[in-house]
């Protein structure tokens, strides 16, 4: 089969195309024939670090969108033909070929209605900002939301996933991505670039700070918004964890909460990954009933996956890139 594969760690540019073993689905496993795969920026991360029991040549890509092709011993509850889509494991072989290995546990129908291409935006960054707001922060309606970052791909997503659940939402972007962000649902706009956030989140809520926050940017961004939150709120980290230690205890009274989904993999924890298949059913019927916009801005082809990467790795990239593959009787 055709793969992009990457000889040992570097940067986006060392992937090449290469045509590479079939594998065959293990026991509670099925292999899935790839039509689509999201490119995330933990896809130019794990590449650059690398990852402790990769097998060399690895293929990276963690979104993937397609269609069982052979299921595995034990395998009743999943057979051959299910348009399926999921976020895979970032310690194995991914999504960036032609067919992948995966887990049923993981495994979420992709809903009627929901393209392959569309499918394969949602997990890494949908599933963080779905896991953020209703399995760690538990969002009520009515309440106010700050996201730090709100054209990326988790942002992007938070927004609407606030403006389903009844927030008032406020987020951070560059001026050119007012507009996008607006249109996402952002009902406060603060342009990070020009103005003075902590300056703008006191006049917006009167000096009472936000009930959550959402930072998808990084440690000292998340340490910055402590003092923005409300007391009694709570901040959800996707880029890193704040020094809480800013605030003296009692302060505020807050909650942090980490998220971390390719962690549910790595740990080992099944109940945890039994929830990213509950997680991918749910997101995707909102994704199917039009509640939730994949924000998919380009389509690329897979040898085009290299250069795309150095480009999300530059931070400017707005909404989701999204790679089609091609299939075995088709030319790359």
């Amino acid at each position: 089969m055709k793969a992009l594969v990457l000889d040992k760690p570097g940067t986006p540019e060392s992937l090449y195309t290469s045509d590479v073993e079939q594998p065959k689905p293990g026991p509670g496993e099925v292999r899935v024939k790839v039509f689509a795969v999201g490119l995330n920026p933990v896809d130019y991360k794990l590449a650059a670090s690398g990852f402790p029991g990769w097998d060399y040549p690895m293929i990276l890509g963690l979104d993937i969108a397609g269609v069982i092709d052979s299921v595995g011993k034990g395998v009743d509850e999943w057979q051959a033909g299910d348009p399926v889509y999921y976020h895979g494991d970032h310690s194995k072989q991914g999504g960036y070929s032609q067919y992948a290995i995966v887990t049923t546990r993981t495994l979420a129908w992709l809903p009627d209605g929901l393209s392959y291409t569309d499918a394969a935006a949602l997990p890494c960054a949908g599933f963080t900002a779905y896991q953020a707001l209703h399995r760690k922060l538990h969002v009520q309606k009515d309440k106010t939301i700050l996201i730090l970052g709100g054209a990326g791909g988790v942002g992007g997503f938070a927004i609407q996933l606030s403006k389903v659940a009844g927030l008032k939402i406020i987020t951070t972007c560059s001026k050119h991505n007012v507009n996008f962000v607006k249109n996402l649902g952002a009902t406060e706009i603060i342009d990070y670039q020009t103005e003075n956030v902590k300056e703008s989140i006191d006049e917006i809520t009167q000096n009472r700070g936000v009930d959550y926050i959402i930072d998808t940017v990084s440690s000292e961004s998340a340490t910055a918004a402590l003092e923005m939150l409300a007391f009694n709120g709570a901040i959800a980290c996707v880029a890193g964890m704040p020094d809480i230690t800013k605030l003296s205890p009692g302060e505020k009274a807050i909650s942090v909460h980490e998220v971390a989904l390719g962690g549910a993999y790595t740990c080992g924890d099944i109940t945890a990954q039994d929830d990213l298949a509950r997680i991918g059913m749910e997101f995707g019927a909102l994704a199917a009933k039009g509640l939730v916009k994949p924000m998919v801005e380009e389509v690329v082809n897979l040898e085009d996956i290299p250069d795309a990467l150095v480009r999300l790795s530059m931070r400017h990239v707005r909404g989701k890139i999204v790679a089609k593959i091609p299939q075995p009787q088709e030319k790359s």
